[in-house]
């Protein structure tokens, strides 16, 4: 095994498969990381969701997904350039990846890749001495999307922060105040048609918990980015902020959401006393910037 690799596994002490397979897709989200900042992606692009939340700010749940967006809409951004970057940083690990670009039609606000491996490869090459491992089925696939906004809003903040493994690197995130303010637009905004996303309401509390700020301006752009519950022009308050909100919190199946995050987190007694309650007791304590 390299190295780097078995020194990034150190910090882990799975107990089973879900948690070998979790080790290993949080290794390739950062190694993916690298390969980008190493391309220049980061020069146009910043990290958001609930990967650089975990990463960078500490988030206690598993997020699957790369999510980013471009610092300026700019309709010419073309994912594939960085690519080839994914494909070389992969190779000089060892690790055998597939990175497939997902095709959508002209003029698509997000564009997206796929990072796809065969599990039961790659549980035999970062846990080679786990008869447990050995044991997953053979066609199953190790999954991670890359998305990323090419028209975001103006008016998030970034900033540089730096990683030592697998390599040195510097990736732009947008900072705690931006991301709250697009994950409450996620929660104002999100279609529920099957379930609720539980994990946008486990974050929302992360960030009441750690006493972050609204970033008004970005979720006001999102908000008329998306033709969504403010007239054209209107100003956002934080008043009308919680009032948004406290719309939705009314309004959500909150077994529903639930279960959508059990599967992400280890301390399942997190959720225990999720309901509308709980949320709107939050609300008095927003503040904004």
């Amino acid at each position: 095994m390299n190295n780097v690799i078995e020194t990034m596994l150190s910090k882990y002490s799975p107990k089973n498969n879900a948690d070998r397979e979790n080790a290993i897709k949080e290794i390739i989200q950062e190694i993916a990381l690298s390969g980008l900042s190493k391309g220049g992606f980061f020069e146009k692009a910043a990290f958001y969701g609930g990967t650089c939340l975990r990463i960078f700010h500490g988030l206690n749940r598993f997020s699957e997904d790369l999510d980013f967006a471009l610092l300026h809409a700019d309709p010419s951004f073309r994912l594939d350039d960085y690519l080839p970057f994914l494909k070389n940083e992969f190779s000089s690990y060892g690790i055998d990846l597939d990175v497939e670009k997902k095709t959508k039609g002209e003029g698509a606000e997000i564009q997206s890749a796929f990072l796809k491996g065969n599990t039961l490869m790659l549980m035999m090459s970062f846990f080679p001495k786990s008869e447990e491992a050995q044991k997953v089925v053979s066609n199953q696939k190790i999954r991670i999307k890359l998305e990323i906004d090419i028209d975001n809003p103006e008016g998030g903040r970034s900033r540089f922060e730096y990683r030592l493994f697998p390599t040195p690197c510097e990736i732009r995130v947008f900072d705690e105040e931006t991301l709250f303010a697009g994950k409450i637009h996620a929660i104002l905004c999100r279609d529920y048609k099957t379930h609720v996303k539980g994990r946008d309401y486990y974050d929302y509390l992360f960030y009441i918990g750690k006493g972050t700020k609204i970033n008004l301006a970005y979720l006001e752009n999102k908000l008329h980015h998306s033709n969504s519950l403010i007239k054209a022009n209107e100003k956002l308050t934080i008043e009308k902020t919680k009032e948004l909100l406290k719309d939705r919190f009314l309004s959500v199946d909150y077994e529903s959401a639930k279960v959508d995050v059990l599967n992400f987190i280890d301390d399942k007694r997190s959720v225990e006393f999720w309901k509308k309650e709980l949320f709107l007791s939050t609300l008095e304590g927003l503040e904004g910037i």
